[in-house]
């Protein structure tokens, strides 16, 4: 078989913070942006990486969803424990410095991990978790 990870997806509270940060902060690039108000789906991905993406939805959109479930995932996201995804750069102290600035929740600096990589962690606009580690 020949698989690939084409599209992983985030929640988003605020389309407009979550644009900014997955675009401005993170350069990423938008390839697409349907919907309207917080009914926005948005879809970014690495520029000149036309084949991976992060789909930022409104969180529990889904009709089937109850009030209690919509309550029990604004709480995850609000604590950091409903999404999150792990990117990838070679260049992990200029990345970070980038993200600093850009105003992210830090949630751990460059550290070298016992289990062999060198990463850091910060939370989106949303809560998410993004890790991102040193590709050496």
């Amino acid at each position: 078989m020949d698989i690939t990870i084409h599209t992983s997806s985030l929640p988003h509270t605020d389309p407009e913070a979550s644009l900014a940060f997955y675009r401005d902060t993170l350069g990423f690039e938008v390839r697409s942006d349907v919907g309207g108000g917080q009914m926005r789906w948005i879809t970014v991905g690495p520029v000149g990486r036309p084949d991976t993406s992060i789909l930022l939805t409104p969180p529990a959109a889904d009709p089937g969803t109850t009030d209690e479930e919509r309550q029990v995932i604004a709480q995850m996201m609000a604590k950091g424990t409903y999404g999150w995804i792990l990117l990838a750069t070679p260049d992990l102290d200029g990345t970070f410095a980038k993200v600093q600035a850009g105003g992210a929740e830090i949630v751990q600096e460059p550290t070298e991990q016992p289990y062999g990589v060198r990463d850091c962690a910060f939370r989106d606009p949303a809560g998410n978790m993004v890790r991102i580690q040193e590709v050496r």
